[in-house]
């Protein structure tokens, strides 16, 4: 599969998963029309926001008087993205941008907020950037604007562009799938929640070069992206590739390919086996039961039934009995999701000594 046909699909995934992604290339090899064509195939309106030609009241807001208080009165960009309840911001040039621009970017980006005005949750974010290097008076992007957005690297090809004249440029068949659900997304988090139980030191690496804390770096914030990147592309039935390109654009190079790695050597049984056939079998490597018991409490959480919680108990149980500690966590998780009316099963009450550790009990 070429390079450039998966940074494209891993747009339309982060685009429809609402996930705030950025493309970095050389000048004119096509990011804002292939964004623009993407939009159009998604029925998004998209409003294009070149920031080396704004100013920090463009993002911020200029101070007005309005019914006798100060009001931060947004762009008109901004207006029509929220009066359309849904869109595509494309924020182009992100790398001429000067510092006190991007400092104004940060709120757009992570809190959706312009001036006094708040973006509707349906608006999407897509930002572009040549590489400094190659930008007139290019900055270098500051790393709290960075660890808000998912990088990616976009590589012009000459078939891809070929075709692309010939034909015209494509954007992904897959691009009107819904984002995924909850379910899903929980999933996800406890498989990326049980990767950094075994890797705590990648929860957070802050960079210690400009250079490099201008891209992907480990935090909660872009782990949590990577969360539904995962998601996204489960979701979405996307390539091994796209999912790794996601990743790694979110925490980096070397935290995203260990986690990728980790994932695709899981090989975990499906939750609702565990909870029909009592003696399936189970891992033997404690980060796999993290993760199997992770997957397991999300599922539960997410079928709510009283009957699927009661019957977690037992494989909570055949845990314990050989990893109590990974058995108490997913405890805790548990009895924090019981259904209203459900009873503690008898598996729930062997387990007295481990929750009583982990002070769920007197």
């Amino acid at each position: 599969m070429a390079h450039q046909s998966v940074v494209q699909d891993a747009v339309a995934i982060a685009v429809t998963a609402n996930l705030p992604v950025i493309l970095w290339g050389a000048p004119g090899t096509g990011k804002t029309s292939s964004v623009i064509a993407l939009a159009e195939a998604m029925d998004l309106p998209a409003e294009v926001v070149i920031g080396s030609i704004r100013e920090p009241s463009d993002f911020s807001g200029l101070p007005v008087i309005r019914d006798g208080t100060t009001w931060f009165a947004p762009p008109r960009w901004a207006e029509r993205l929220a009066a359309g309840g849904s869109g595509l911001l494309f924020l182009d040039e992100l790398t001429t941008a000067p510092p006190a621009v991007q400092a104004a970017m940060l709120r757009v980006v992570l809190e959706r907020t312009v001036g006094d005005l708040r973006l509707p949750d349906a608006v999407r974010i897509v930002a572009a950037a040549n590489p400094p290097e190659q930008a007139a008076d290019g900055w270098d992007l500051s790393a709290p604007l960075a660890n808000r957005l998912i990088h990616l690297d976009w590589q012009v090809e000459a078939a891809d562009i070929a075709a692309g004249f010939a034909g015209g440029f494509t954007v992904p068949a897959f691009v009107h799938k819904d984002p995924p659900p909850e379910a899903t997304v929980a999933r996800a988090r406890s498989l990326v929640g049980a990767f950094l139980r075994v890797r705590p030191e990648l929860v957070v690496a802050v960079p210690d070069g400009a250079d490099r804390a201008g891209r992907g770096w480990p935090s909660p914030r872009t782990w949590e992206m990577a969360a539904k990147a995962v998601a996204a592309c489960e979701h979405a039935g996307a390539r091994p590739e796209v999912e790794a390109a996601l990743v790694l654009g979110a925490v980096g190079d070397a935290a995203g390919f260990e986690l990728v790695t980790w994932l695709r050597s899981l090989d975990l049984p499906d939750p609702e086996t565990l909870l029909t056939d009592p003696w399936a079998p189970l891992p033997e490597r404690l980060d796999q039961l993290h993760a199997l018991l992770g997957a397991l409490v999300a599922h539960v959480r997410a079928d709510g039934g009283r009957d699927t919680w009661e019957r977690a108990w037992s494989v909570i149980a055949r845990v314990a009995k050989s990893a109590p500690d990974v058995a108490a966590g997913s405890a805790r998780a548990l009895v924090a999701g019981r259904p209203e009316g459900a009873a503690p099963p008898a598996a729930m009450l062997e387990l007295a000594p481990i929750l009583r550790v982990a002070g769920l009990l007197p």
